[in-house]
């Protein structure tokens, strides 16, 4: 590489050296020097320089070639794209349609369970109107049968009660001095018997009437259990019907 320079700095002197031509800017060089000089220089040149002429050279089709290149990857990169976008929009297809077989499942075995749970509070609530309906009945006979009793109790009561009172009343009736007092007596008498009776009859109209309301109150409860099954069936379609006739029907 100094042989270039130094040929460089003889062409240079030779120039400046050489004898002008007249009217002009140009001068006379000796040629065989000038072609010696340039000669040196092209064999002092490093071969790289060839080289990164040959790539100057080439400089065109090695853009275009990289160009090409970059838009067959760039095709390919789009393609690859669209491929992988198919794919994901299938597999999302897939997905999509699983989930709406398993959620159609799901609804039915939830409507199942709930038409199972519906039917099982309607026999708990069947039954349990079943039983209330039989109890009424026992408690109405037992109340009858304990109602005519005390009525039979009071009706003997009343009888006997006459009957002493008009005994009473006929042993006294020939002694006018205590006629009235006899008569008195046996009103006194009779009074006491219709009082017995009236009071009898009340207690056994109260028994009924309370054995009737605590049975009215055990049918309220089982259908307010049986109301508020069928509307937590409707509001959330899984009502858990269970405690609410334990609790009820204790």
């Amino acid at each position: 590489m100094y042989r270039v320079f130094e040929a460089l700095d003889e062409l240079v002197v030779i120039v400046e050296e050489s004898r002008g031509v007249p009217m002009t800017a140009g001068c006379v060089v000796p040629r065989g020097n000038v072609l010696d000089l340039l000669d040196d220089i092209k064999e002092s040149l490093p071969p790289e320089m060839d080289d990164a002429q040959d790539v100057l050279d080439r400089r065109d089709s090695l853009i275009n070639e990289a160009r090409a290149s970059a838009e067959h990857a760039v095709e390919r990169a789009n393609t690859h794209a669209e491929t992988t976008l198919a794919d994901a929009r299938d597999q999302a297809d897939r997905i999509v349609s699983d989930a709406k077989a398993q959620a159609d499942r799901m609804v039915q075995d939830a409507q199942h369970h709930a038409v199972e749970l519906v039917s099982g509070a309607e026999a708990t609530a069947d039954r349990a109107i079943e039983d209330g309906r039989r109890e009424y009945e026992m408690l109405t006979g037992r109340a009858k049968s304990e109602a005519d009793r005390i009525m039979e109790a009071g009706n003997a009561s009343y009888e006997r009660s006459i009957a002493e009172g008009q005994a009473e009343q006929d042993r006294l009736v020939s002694q006018n001095e205590v006629v009235q007092a006899a008569h008195a007596e046996s009103a006194r008498v009779i009074d006491e018997a219709h009082s017995e009776s009236d009071r009898l009859r009340g207690d056994c109209d109260i028994y009924v009437d309370t054995k009737l309301s605590e049975f009215e109150d055990l049918l309220s409860g089982t259908l307010r259990s049986v109301g508020r099954g069928r509307q937590q069936l409707r509001s959330t379609g899984a009502p858990d019907f269970g405690s609410g006739f334990a609790n009820n029907t204790r």
